[in-house]
């Protein structure tokens, strides 16, 4: 899956006037905190639509691992946290990319 399209005043300074290998290690702290997101937003969903579920705790229910009870829902669920993830990363992340891009010790190369 490829990062969706980052607003480049989102990023950080040294990031836009930096070096091709500092904007490549960039987009790879940010390509690692949008799937760290996604993984957060599905597991949430999950946990929000298995509680909603009144047939949750049944046996006979015939429900998925999801929760959901229909892999439609579950289908769902994993769309809307992947958009939410592509939209936090349009916007510059949440500090997780920055973090771990300083750990590389990129800025200023």
């Amino acid at each position: 899956m490829s990062l969706p399209i980052v607003d480049q005043a989102a990023l950080p300074a040294e990031v836009r006037n930096g070096t091709q290998k500092q904007k490549d290690a960039y987009a790879a702290a940010l390509g690692f905190e949008r799937m760290l997101v996604s993984q957060l937003t599905k597991s949430l969903a999950k946990d929000a639509m298995g509680s909603q579920d009144p047939t949750a705790g049944s046996d006979d229910s015939g429900s998925d691992d999801t929760g959901s009870g229909d892999s439609g829902s579950a289908m769902y669920s994993d769309m809307v946290a992947s958009s939410l993830a592509d939209g936090i990363a349009q916007q510059g992340g949440l500090g997780l990319a920055q973090q771990l891009y300083r750990s590389l010790g990129m800025e200023g190369s």
